[in-house]
């Protein structure tokens, strides 16, 4: 079963979406909560040996900077551990002169940013933070204060730094993991939403089949228990439904009702006109024979196009052109024509089977008349909802110009053929009226190819 995307498709893109933009924002939300917590723990570590280097400095009686004790930590005499400390003497102008080191720094200096030693300047005893490049070029990151040390009038600047690869591995390992947890969790989402809505739309999806049975004719109205929100739908749909019946059945009435009422005194005047001898007798009786074939012309179009708009009528194709190929078969197969039908099985016409019979059947007479041996009817789908049925002849067939004259009212291309001239102008109307065409063009059998495309059931 599809779900019908114009609805399901938007439900579920759009909630999909929308919890899926949650989920990242989730994600970069908690990893960047996560960054900042490893930094604030870093910090906090180095703010430490920050701390202890200022509490253990002091000055000799030579002024010189030197530490009561040095930080413990065994990192710090590992040369390149990755973990660094520095006192560093600051001018007035800002230069600075390195005075005391960790023994993991060897011989090289902590490269400090010139705006860190500017702002350490600025905030005396403020606790700074900064990023910069190792000995080994490793990025670092700095927590530095300066101080004003007894007997001395430059600043004194304390520097702790330590390698932050490692917590950005961390960080970026964590936004990995979480990354991958919250695509499953989107995952598990989607395919919720995606239940959500097959389950919430299943009425829908019930209602839309119920209807497409009564556009077949498969059923008269749109049956089944319905929720609170669509039941008024259906019951809408079914009065609608049942309106749609009544207003067709009370114009057949009112057509067969006409016919009575024109035909009796057409008969009437018939009879009198054959009663009688002259010249006024045969001018009315000619006149009251075509008006009794305008009579049942109109009342043909109009027959039809109450049968056209009425819902769920069907016909199968196949019997009818098989009927009618038999019963043409026998009628002309005394003047030597022979009637061929090639029929696709399972096609249904979408209409009354009266109509077909005169379309098909009007179509397949003219094309006896002409022929000199053989007529063939065929059927085919055409397409989703539309089916062809094509009438071919081996008789002289029609020029385009004579092709389009056919199908106007009342034209005959040859006044000693029987008829009326009003045959291939029904089936134009009555084609129309389903929504259908009638074409004429040359056969490959030699004569006239009248084709017609009607809307058919689905398969």
């Amino acid at each position: 079963m599809t779900l019908p995307r114009s609805l399901a498709f938007r439900l579920f893109a759009g909630a999909a979406a929308w919890a899926f933009v949650l989920l990242l924002v989730g994600a970069i939300a908690l990893t960047t909560l996560y960054q900042r917590s490893v930094i604030r723990t870093l910090d906090g570590r180095l703010t430490s040996v920050v701390g202890a280097l200022v509490a253990a400095a002091e000055t000799d009686p030579a002024g010189d900077v030197v530490l009561a004790r040095r930080p413990s930590d065994p990192e710090y005499a590992r040369v390149f551990s990755g973990r660094y400390w520095e006192v560093l003497d600051v001018a007035e102008d800002g230069n600075t002169r390195i005075l005391i080191v960790s023994r993991s720094m060897w011989d090289e200096q902590l490269a400090a940013p010139y705006d860190l030693i500017e702002r350490a300047m600025a905030q005396p005893g403020a606790i700074l933070t900064a990023q910069s490049k190792g000995p080994d070029r490793e990025p670092l990151r700095i927590v530095a204060q300066a101080v004003r040390l007894q007997n001395r009038s430059n600043l004194t600047l304390m520097l702790a730094a330590e390698d932050r690869s490692p917590a950005d591995r961390e960080v970026r390992n964590f936004a990995i993991t979480s990354g991958l947890m919250f695509l499953g969790f989107a995952t598990a989402i989607a395919a919720g939403v995606f239940l959500q809505v097959r389950i919430g739309l299943e009425p829908v999806l019930r209602m839309r089949h119920s209807v497409a049975e009564v556009r077949e004719g498969e059923a008269e109205r749109v049956d089944g228990e319905f929720p609170d929100e669509l039941q008024p739908l259906a019951d809408e749909l079914n009065a609608t439904l049942d309106h749609s019946r009544e207003l067709v059945e009370r114009s057949r009435t009112h057509v067969g009702n006409l016919a009575h009422a024109l035909k009796t005194p057409v008969a009437v005047l018939t009879n009198e006109a054959r009663s009688r001898d002259g010249d006024f007798a045969d001018l009315v009786g000619k006149q009251t024979e075509i008006m009794s074939k305008q009579v049942d012309h109109h009342l043909r179009r109009a027959r039809a196009a109450a049968h056209a708009k009425a819902v769920g009528a069907r016909t199968e194709t196949g019997s009818v052109l098989a009927d009618l190929a038999r019963t043409l078969g026998k009628i002309y197969g005394r003047q030597g024509i022979e009637v061929h039908a090639e029929i696709e099985p399972g096609l249904v016409f979408r209409g009354e089977r009266q109509d077909l019979e005169e379309m098909v059947g009007n179509l397949m007479d003219n094309a006896c008349k002409w022929a000199q041996s053989d007529v063939k009817v065929s059927s085919r789908r055409a397409g989703e909802r539309e089916l062809e049925i094509r009438i071919e002849d081996n008789g002289p067939g029609l020029t385009d110009e004579q092709a389009k004259a056919a199908l106007k009212r009342g034209v005959r291309l040859d006044e000693k053929a029987p008829g009326s001239g009003l045959g291939l102008s029904i089936v134009t109307d009555l084609a129309r009226a389903y929504e259908g065409e009638v074409e004429f063009s040359r056969s490959e059998m030699g004569g006239l190819l009248a084709s017609v495309k009607l809307p058919a059931t689905s398969r």
